[in-house]
């Protein structure tokens, strides 16, 4: 037999032990769970400080800009 005939059934196995050991190797979806939620942390503490500072900011520009009875 030629070894050419052979090599879809070659590859064919290889490509089966490359899937079968890629499903088992758990290391990458680990670092990928980890990176979205330090990113979704992040997104959280933004809009939180946002949000207080806004108010704060506001509350002080009212405060400064309020007519006063002085005149």
């Amino acid at each position: 037999m030629c070894k050419l005939s052979l090599l879809p059934h070659h590859v064919r196995i290889a490509l089966a032990g490359f899937f079968q050991s890629f499903r088992r190797d758990e290391r990458g979806l680990s670092g990928v769970v980890v990176a979205v939620l330090l990113i979704l942390v992040a997104i959280l503490a933004i809009v939180m400080i946002w949000v207080f500072l806004g108010d704060w900011i506001r509350d002080m520009w009212d405060s400064i800009t309020q007519q006063s009875d002085i005149a």
